[in-house]
Parts: C-alpha cells; structure tokens; sequence
C-alpha cells in the first residue's frame, strides 16, 4: 500500500478494506437483483463510502480524488469494486447545470430515483457529429449515439452535440422525448449495460444546456477523466487480489514449487508491474486534488494500470492452468471484465496517441 497517507486517510482505508471484506462473502450472481443491489448500498452506506462520490451540500462526503482512490483500490483488492450500489450517483455534469435543470433532475438522481447515461461516441458511419440548431425558445438535436454508457435503462442522456455556429456542447436529454429512440440495447464483455440512440428532430428546451454553449467538449472530458481515475484505481486493487491469489497458489502447491525458479521470477514480475501502475495512480490522484494540470498522468496511469491487470490475470491464468478456466473461478470473470477497461473511456493507443499531442503541441501535463 502507499506511504504518506495521513489518519483520516487510514481509517478510510480500514472502512473501504473492511467493506471489501463483507462484499467478498456474498454469492453475488451476475443479474444483480434489486434485493442484492439494496444490500450492498446498505452496507456501503454503514461502512461510510456509499457518499465520497456525493457533494457536501447534498449531505455527502465530497471525497478528494485521493479519498476515492485509496476506497477504490481496498475494494478492488477484494474483487468487489465492480458491484452495483458501491457508490452514491454524484452530480457529474448535472453538477455544472443551471439552478433549473439541477432543480428538475439533480435531486431525484442522487435519491436514485432517476438515472443518467453519457452520450460521446458517435457510429463510424456517422456523416456527422450529433448537432442541433436553435428553435427559438428550443434547440432541436438530430444524430445518433452508438455507445452510450449507462444507456440501457436512462432516464437522461447527457449528450455532446455540435450546436451550429457556436460548436461542441453538452446538452441533458430526456430518453421519453418525442425523437428520441433506442436502436438496440446491449450488454458489454464486463457485465454493464448500454444502448445506442438516434435523435430525430429531437425539440429540448434550451435551458437544457449544461454550462456555457462551446464549451461542451471541455465538460465532456471532465466527465471521462474522473471515470478513468476510477477504473485505474479499481484495477490496482484487482493487481492486488491476483497477486494474493497467485501468492497463495504458489505457497500451497507442491507442483509449482517443482517448477522452481522460472514461476518465482514470474511472480517477482507481476509484483513489480502492480507496484508500478499502483504508484502512478496514487500521484495523479495527489496531483489532481493539488490542483495541478494532470491531463497526461490521468491517461498514462490509466494506461498502466489496465494494461498491466490485463497481463497479471493472462499470467495468472497459465500459473494456474485449466482450473483457472472454469467458470466459478474468480480469474475467469475478472479476465471478462479487464479486457473491457482497456477500452473503455479510450483504447490504450488512442490514449498514447493523446500524450504525445498534449506534450508536443499543447504543452500539457509532465509526460
């Protein structure tokens, strides 16, 4: 675990690995009932991390990006960070809407009673972003989105849309507008759900814009940035649960001990690249709550940490053999759901494509 971390910050690591130690008890099935969903909010909200994601005003915690790091990386630690309810819905974008649209939504989505999905992706074959146009009072949005995260059961999408002679804006759609349709909706490789939408001269009110017109791409990327925070912390804490599994493999059976020095030496290897996806996620996360611009080190640590949980859990599995492909074995549903992470919000080369632009042209970050 990390040094330097101060009193509150150990106790909150006490509660989340306590937590994660309850949460690793349950037989938690795939279909997450709403009877289980229920269970684990209860018990986050006992252990105090259910509200870290919430603002204070809203009576929540406003965890710091480290505060959720360190949460993340205990639960993840105990192959849990990715059930359902762990986590309180926190303001996103809605939390830079106006008094009104936050008045009409915010509440009702924090309660849980409404839920949101986040529409950025359009199809391939799309001859043009999502855009909209002003109506007088209104805006009227025509496009599609291919990929929306959280789509399958939105009551909202927060979608970036091209608004004519301005540019990139975020705009809160609610998925029973007259214009709004769902294409299909699917399940992704790691379990989560998610729909694409096309938009037909979809009529929203104008005070349905989230912040400043032109700015919308701005806001977008705020959004992707704390989820890629999340999915890095989530997998340093699944680099540890393998490591311990592999760990406890090793020291019980008697055939890799035969192996001898090759399989340690593989070990060795693995610990070391979880050490090192593990520290980087922990700066940026110090970076980000010192304020300093960490466009970069959001993207490399995201980088580090999927790609190395993708390479522990492929090594892990050929240390353990076949066993490790049947399907009660933790190492076959956590090699489902890394596999996603690798993509998601950013493929890996995309991501290092986006370094090498924000250092040589933008002057962003220290990578």
């Amino acid at each position: 675990m990390p040094d330097f971390l101060d009193e509150a910050q150990l106790a909150l690591q006490e509660q989340a690995d306590a937590l994660g130690r309850r949460l690793a008890e349950i037989d938690a099935g795939p279909d997450y009932s709403q009877q289980l969903r229920t269970e684990i909010r209860d018990l986050s909200k006992e252990a105090g991390i259910f509200s870290l994601t919430q603002p204070l005003e809203y009576g929540g915690l406003s965890g710091t990006s480290m505060d959720l790091t360190i949460a993340r990386d205990a639960l993840g630690r105990w192959n849990v960070g990715h059930l359902p309810g762990l986590f309180g819905p926190s303001p996103g974008l809605l939390g830079q809407a106006s008094a009104e649209l936050k008045d009409a939504f915010l509440d009702r989505y924090l309660a849980g009673e409404i839920s949101g999905g986040f529409g950025f992706t359009e199809p391939s074959d799309a001859e043009r972003h999502t855009w909209a146009r002003y109506d007088g009072e209104d805006l009227i949005v025509n496009g599609a989105k291919s990929y929306v995260t959280g789509g399958s059961d939105a009551d909202f999408i927060n979608t970036l849309v091209e608004l004519e002679e301005v540019g990139p804006a975020m705009i809160l759609i609610e998925s029973n507008r007259a214009g709004v349709s769902v294409n299909r909706r699917f399940s992704s490789i790691d379990g989560s759900h998610h729909a694409s939408f096309i938009f037909t001269d979809v009529r929203v009110p104008k005070t349905h814009l989230i912040g400043k017109p032109g700015t919308g791409l701005s806001r977008a990327m705020q959004q992707v940035n704390s989820v890629r925070m999340a999915i890095a912390a989530d997998c340093v804490g699944l680099s540890r649960f393998v490591c311990e599994l592999i760990a406890d493999h090793l020291k019980h059976s008697e055939r890799d001990h035969d192996k001898g020095h090759a399989t340690r030496i593989q070990f060795g290897h693995m610990r070391t690249q979880a050490f090192a996806a593990r520290s980087s996620t922990y700066r940026t996360a110090r970076l980000i709550d010192a304020g300093e611009n960490s466009v970069n080190e959001v993207m490399a640590s995201k980088i580090l940490a999927t790609e190395t949980i993708a390479a522990l859990v492929d090594a892990a599995i050929q240390i353990v053999g076949g066993e490790a492909l049947v399907e009660s074995h933790p190492l076959t549903s956590i090699f489902r759901r890394v596999r996603a992470t690798r993509l998601a919000e950013g493929p890996t080369d995309v991501l290092h494509a986006n370094i090498s632009r924000g250092y040589l042209d933008l002057d962003l970050g220290r990578i």
